[in-house]
């Protein structure tokens, strides 16, 4: 259960590390001020799973300054920084450890549906959930180890 736990939240950390570079490399291309900045504000609140709610003011401004055109541009770019969480999280999160699939997109999905606010808890719960669920139903004497 300790392994399932380590690897949701190396997934955790891992999708958070990716979509902030990929946040910050479009705050410096697009010429936000203090670009690096907003990519560690974006850092931290990726990793409490409420990313998008960095880009929201940061779309915001650029179409306040910017023409339309490049604003319009970054805004794509930070629909795709915000949605390429729902394909990392599901193939970093079972990687090193017996979780069956369904159990991680489940997760996914549930923390999609819950607004990403909740995200971590759901796999979390889902992981170990299923984990408990199937040491139940083995005969007893035997493992997971095992198998």
């Amino acid at each position: 259960m300790g392994a399932t736990i380590r690897s949701v939240t190396k997934g955790i950390l891992g999708v958070a590390f990716i979509q902030s570079i990929l946040a910050g490399l479009g705050f410096l291309v697009a010429g936000l001020p203090g670009a690096g900045f907003w990519a560690v504000i974006f850092l931290i609140a990726a990793i409490l799973q409420a990313g998008v709610l960095v880009l929201i003011p940061a779309v915001i401004y650029m179409f306040a300054i910017e023409s339309a055109t490049k604003a319009s541009i970054f805004l794509i770019w930070c629909i795709v920084v915000a949605l390429i969480d729902n394909v990392l999280r599901p193939l970093l999160l079972g990687r090193g450890v017996a979780v069956p699939i369904v159990v991680v997109f489940l997760g996914a999905i549930g923390g999609f549906v819950a607004m990403a606010l909740s995200d971590c808890s759901w796999e979390r719960l889902l992981s170990v959930g299923s984990k408990l669920f199937l040491a139940w139903l083995e005969p007893s004497g035997t493992s997971a180890a095992e198998n």
